[in-house]
């Protein structure tokens, strides 16, 4: 009887025990396994919409200095770096076989005017030969026979065309003299513009073949203390709102390796219509112009690029991450969970969308980017999540514009979930 009572009491003991601690323990349970979320909130600031690239600094102009004559180098006056001003002489090419060219046209071109001197001279002769001749048979026709006078006349004929060709020769002699004077001075290499010598690429006593192919000298960078040219290749999708951002005048900021801690402004110069195709990649050469007052951009830089779109000040930003968090079902309140249905994960591949993207017909791909603003974020309220329906617009690498929603400043929204504490 004793140890009947006994497991009864027990028994009663254990129940009582799991009818009040029952729901503790569920209720530990359930805490134990309920999702903590990574929570970050909206916030009033600024955001920038930017188009990035990668770029080469080049001079403004490179203008190639060469060589119209052959002949050993002489002597040369400049090297790299050097700053030059228009007519400065960069180098010289041996001039004796040029100054021997010029003392013989000179020589050809006096005896050509001494020849035209002694026609002169015979011509005369001739017409006072002519004229005596006509006087002597006005007094008299049979003082001169007419054999005599056709000889007279045409010796003096043949004398008037003997001097046009002398002076034919005297202009060729002129036009040699000038063509051996000018060779002469293009012994001298000369820079055409005030620039920077960027490049040599010839060397004292170097010999240069100028008579099939003008060889390169030199090469001079005019302006480089005042302003460079970036080119950077920009992808045909954004070729659109580079457009559209210099029209507005926006600014372009860039860095290059060399000094990664300034930051440089330049402005879009120009957009080139010429397509570069690189396996099936097409992109388009976007000039961009940046002063140059220290001389820090040097040609053949790096930089990177980042073209300024639009901006927009003082708006509600969502983080991004927000944007890319995708819930579970079992997270979301019942009534939310049809949203899910119309979202793709965040976490789907790339490939698989564009396959996806690439199937559609061009209407439904134009009304799929007029829908593609329209987003939701979520927000935790009591045990579930929440879908708040936000249109977007600008979009950083941090944050997002959010145009239109009901969510407020430093509102919390759910970025992902934490992992558990072993």
């Amino acid at each position: 009887m004793r140890l009947f009572l006994k497991s009864i009491l027990v028994l009663s003991l254990l129940g009582a025990a799991g009818y009040f601690g029952w729901p503790r323990v569920m209720a530990y349970w359930a805490a134990r396994n309920r999702p903590v979320f990574r929570l970050a909130p909206a916030v009033r600031g600024d955001v920038t919409l930017v188009v990035n690239a990668t770029g080469t600094v080049q001079p403004v102009l490179r203008v190639q200095v060469g060589a119209v004559v052959s002949g050993p180098i002489l002597k040369l006056h400049v090297d790299h770096n050097a700053r030059v001003k228009k007519g400065d002489l960069l180098a010289e090419i041996d001039p004796r076989i040029y100054e021997a060219a010029v003392v013989r046209d000179k020589a050809t071109r006096a005896t050509a005017r001494a020849e035209v001197e002694r026609t002169k001279a015979l011509l005369q002769q001739a017409k006072n030969d002519e004229a005596r001749a006509l006087n002597l048979r006005k007094k008299r026709a049979d003082y001169v026979s007419d054999t005599e006078m056709d000889r007279l006349k045409f010796s003096r004929l043949s004398l008037e065309a003997q001097l046009a060709l002398a002076e034919a020769q005297v202009e060729q002699a002129e036009g040699n003299l000038k063509n051996s004077e000018a060779n002469l001075s293009f012994t001298k290499i000369t820079s055409p513009v005030d620039g920077v010598v960027i490049d040599r690429k010839i060397d004292e006593g170097q010999s240069l073949a100028a008579q099939f192919q003008t060889p390169e000298l030199f090469v001079v960078a005019p302006e480089m203390d005042k302003r460079m040219h970036v080119f950077a290749s920009v992808d045909e999708a954004d070729i659109g709102v580079i457009r559209e951002a210099q029209k507005k005048n926006c600014p372009v900021h860039f860095t290059v390796d060399a000094y990664p801690d300034d930051l440089f402004e330049g402005k879009i110069h120009q957009i080139r219509m010429n397509p570069s195709s690189v396996q099936n990649v097409v992109t388009y050469t976007v000039v961009v112009e940046a002063p140059n007052p220290e001389m820090k951009l040097l040609p053949g830089m790096t930089a990177k690029l980042s073209f300024q779109i639009a901006k927009h000040e003082g708006v509600l930003k969502i983080p991004n991450a927000a944007l890319r968090f995708y819930p579970k079902p079992e997270h979301v309140r019942p009534e939310d969970r049809h949203v899910l249905e119309g979202i793709e994960p965040a976490s789907s591949d790339d490939e698989a969308t564009e396959d996806v993207d690439a199937q559609r017909s061009a209407s439904e791909r134009a009304a799929a980017r007029k829908d593609r603003n329209r987003r939701y974020v979520w927000v935790v309220e009591g045990d579930w999540l929440k879908a708040v329906p936000i249109v977007i617009g600008l979009k950083d690498s941090k944050f997002t514009e959010m145009v239109s929603g009901p969510l407020v400043e430093k509102q919390e929204l759910v970025t992902g979930i934490l992992p558990k504490a072993p």
